[in-house]
């Protein structure tokens, strides 16, 4: 902890200093003999440096045992010297008040400001004094009242910048997650087609030399795609297209020989929905690829100006009972969600596997999507 945050902590008590004028003025000027000033004047002393630490460490976030041993010694030390040296010192008891009142747990805090209003009054009314009566007892309760007040507010705030902190680090994780789903989504369609094309180009290697380079430059042309979308989505500008995505799908299915049916036409959508339609049609294709061992896929795409429905359906193994949904589809379902839409997938119709986003077109407000 640096020496500003330790007098920002202390500076609550300094205010309060104000009445050490009283007992400051009179160990000055009422004749007592020299050792009872020099003692007096230790035990004020004493009693100011302990009763700033006791608000160093309640508002220093390190309230333990050891605060209260210091609070006690403040309270002794200031019933003491107010019944010692009389109503001048009767003032300590705001102190005694203002560091319960930062010190204590709540429900024992107006116990002692009670204790040492009493005190107050016992000193002022012994020395005959019965117009301070009505001053310094009530500085007890109101300096306690203006404590509390304060403490509530630190805490609060206390509070307030620990919510903040956990904001920001959720903010952080969410960024991180958003990025690796993206990174998944981009690499794992990529590297699955080099994959396959560059098995296929293995296989025609000596059968057909001319159709295996071909090939290979496919493999190069992916792979530089690939690397280029890994530095748009480093930059925070990647946004993959529909129309794109189907492309991309009819070539790496195309190339693996599996019959691909496309829609005629690709309606103009918002880019968002645009752009979360070309993440599924690639998830898809890439599955498709990996382990669905089908030879035929169809992929629908309407849009009745309400809402955009793409279906990516094909005649494979259909879905396997005994595995979860990969994070590909995770990922997926919670970009759809994001924009008020769902994402679905299970056994076709005709067998095979399906998967089906519908997403509505208008934009949805921020926190009602699913």
């Amino acid at each position: 902890m640096d020496v500003h945050s330790r007098w920002q902590q202390i500076g609550w008590s300094l205010p309060w200093l104000l009445f050490q004028v009283f007992p400051a003025a009179d160990l000055v000027t009422t004749e007592r003999p020299l050792a009872v000033r020099v003692l007096a004047g230790a035990a004020l002393l004493a009693f100011t440096v302990v009763y700033l630490d006791v608000f160093r460490r309640s508002f220093g976030g390190c309230r333990t045992e050891g605060t209260l041993v210091r609070l006690a010694v403040v309270g002794a030390l200031g019933v003491g010297l107010a019944v010692a040296m009389g109503p001048s010192w009767a003032g300590l008891m705001i102190y005694v008040s203002a560091a319960s009142a930062v010190a204590l747990p709540q429900r024992r805090v107006w116990w002692a400001v009670v204790g040492a209003a009493a005190v107050c009054v016992a000193v002022v009314a012994a020395d005959g004094q019965l117009a301070n009566l009505f001053i310094l007892p009530v500085m007890c309760v109101l300096t306690a009242f203006a404590l509390l007040g304060t403490r509530h507010l630190v805490s609060v705030n206390t509070e307030l910048a620990a919510a903040r902190e956990e904001l920001a680090r959720n903010a952080v994780a969410e960024e991180r997650l958003r990025f690796a789903r993206d990174l998944h989504d981009l690499l794992g369609h990529s590297l699955s087609l080099i994959a396959l094309k560059s098995e296929l180009a293995g296989r025609l290697a000596e059968a057909d030399p001319a159709r295996a380079r071909t090939e290979m430059a496919d493999v190069e042309g992916v792979a530089r795609r690939a690397l280029a979308e890994v530095r748009d989505a480093v930059s925070g500008y990647r946004q993959v297209s529909c129309a794109q995505a189907l492309a991309e799908a009819r070539s790496a299915l195309s190339g693996a020989g599996i019959a691909v049916r496309l829609p005629a036409r690709v309606p103009t959508l918002p880019g968002p929905v645009d752009a979360a339609l070309g993440w599924v049609v690639r998830e898809a294709t890439t599955n498709v690829l990996r382990h669905s061992g089908a030879r035929a896929v169809a992929v629908t795409l309407t849009d009745d100006g309400v809402e955009a429905v793409l279906t990516v359906a094909d005649d494979g193994r259909g879905p396997a009972e005994d595995t979860e949904p990969g994070s590909g589809l995770a990922g997926l379902a919670e970009r759809v969600g994001k924009l008020g839409g769902a994402l679905t997938g299970g056994a076709g119709r005709d067998g095979g596997y399906e998967l089906r986003a519908v997403l509505p077109l208008a934009p949805v407000p921020a926190g009602t999507a699913p």
